[in-house]
């Protein structure tokens, strides 16, 4: 029921009319997108499929709130950028929230999300990692891609107070986390929150194991290729993938050795500069080196570029095949791409929002973060692949598609929601809406 109790908030008047303001509209929501968020859901599953890997423990004749609901409420709300717990004192009012999550009453208040979060316990998160591969093995259904390259790369995320495992990190200058991720191209295949006192390459070798593994099971003809910066050069990750004779390609930081080793390739660069000097010079050199934690030697390619500031060289380590040019250029640059994934997780998303004591409660809402994006990455890719958001950010799709304006009118028999009539993408909306719900 409407309240106009509340006072006026005046603003500056036009044409001598007074303009007042109050929160005493009734049930209005400016997340009407949620309609779409409810049915890639029910598509793909999610939500049931987290909430049958989460034990409940709770007494059954004591519970208000489902897991079920509960996952819904918190996927949904991070996914329109509602990532912090106090929102849902108010947000459980929220009609469209309430039709997302599947119920009419109101929905867990943010006390009851904060319980629900601690519970969580470490074997769960693993579980929970592996439903986001078997995502990915899905997209492909019964046709699986001749190659797939597996990026990984970690983060910093900000932490403030007394957080478990939060430790100060030299390379970030601040207290933090480490998270390290696993894309493969738009699709999120793990997360793994980390203390910050651990290397930069720590678990990646076990996750990529675990990914390696299960993908070759259920596709053993794809060719699986590995991927990372410096961080990841490690002899013992390095020597597992000669074993298995899987392709990698990653970052080598720069040495007095390698730095001799691309020395003629550096005076080719700059003498094919001074002749030209108005555009930038690449060259490119490959060798054989061996680090003295290795047990042999490797391919290296140095990628040498040149212009007015002088010489930049970069290096690579391969097992892969190929020119120099093509190996550095095509396919290890490539890898940027993940790092906007990362970025989405972190600034659309707000996978950093780390603020609770236990690390495995945190560890949880950094899935959640990734359950969100696996929801809008699926609605980029089955549903607007042919719109002028094919290669939007999840942020943009958000702005763009999702935060609507809407009056909602409830009745015994039906629940009317009446979005603004100058939306800008009311097609978009209605095709997407008939695509996931055909009549």
């Amino acid at each position: 029921m409407t309240n106009c109790t509340k006072k006026a908030i005046e603003f500056t008047p036009i044409s001598r009319k007074k303009v007042l303001a109050s929160f005493c509209g009734g049930s209005i929501t400016s997340n009407a997108g949620i309609l779409l968020f409810r049915e890639l859901d029910q598509e793909l599953g999610l939500s049931k499929r987290i909430a049958a890997l989460i034990p409940d423990s709770r007494n059954p004749l004591q519970i208000e709130h489902s897991v079920l609901t509960m996952i819904k409420q918190r996927v949904f709300g991070i996914g329109l950028n509602y990532e912090d717990l106090n929102d849902h004192t108010h947000l459980r009012g929220d009609e469209c929230f309430k039709i997302g999550a599947g119920v009419e009453k109101d929905l867990a208040s943010a006390t009851t999300l904060c319980r629900f979060e601690n519970s969580i316990k470490q074997e769960t998160i693993g579980r929970l990692n592996a439903l986001l591969l078997n995502i990915f093995i899905e997209h492909y259904g019964n046709r699986p891609p001749k190659e797939i390259i597996i990026d990984f790369d970690g983060t910093d995320f900000f932490t403030h107070g007394e957080q478990e495992q939060s430790h100060f990190n030299t390379y970030y200058d601040h207290e933090c986390f480490m998270p390290l991720y696993a894309f493969c191209g738009d699709h999120l295949l793990g997360v793994l929150l980390r203390p910050s006192s651990v290397d930069g390459a720590h678990h990646a070798w076990g996750l990529f194991a675990t990914l390696y593994k299960r993908i070759r099971a259920k596709w053993p003809k794809t060719w699986i290729v590995f991927r990372g910066d410096g961080g990841f050069c490690r002899e013992s990750m390095l020597r597992w993938c000669d074993k298995k004779e899987i392709p990698y390609i990653v970052g080598m930081a720069k040495n007095a050795i390698l730095m001799r080793a691309a020395s003629k390739a550096i005076e080719k660069a700059k003498k094919q500069y001074e002749a030209n000097p108005r555009e930038t010079v690449r060259v490119y050199e490959q060798f054989e080196y061996a680090a003295k934690s290795w047990k042999g030697k490797r391919t290296m390619v140095a990628r040498v570029e040149y212009n007015h500031h002088g010489a930049n060289v970069r290096f690579i380590a391969t097992n892969m095949e190929g020119h120099s040019s093509n190996l550095y250029g095509n396919v290890y640059c490539q890898r940027g791409d993940m790092e906007n994934c990362i970025k989405q997780q972190k600034l659309d998303l707000r996978a950093g929002r780390v603020s609770c004591h236990l690390f495995t409660a945190n560890a949880f809402r950094v899935l959640l973060s990734g359950f969100a994006y696996v929801l809008l990455t699926r609605l980029k890719l089955k549903y607007l692949k042919r719109s002028k958001l094919k290669n939007a950010y999840v942020g943009t799709i958000r702005a763009k598609l999702l935060k609507i304006g809407a009056v909602i009118v409830k009745n015994t028999r039906r629940i009317k929601i009446m979005m603004d009539s100058h939306f800008p993408e009311q097609d978009l909306f209605t095709g997407v809406a008939q695509a996931l719900h055909p009549s």
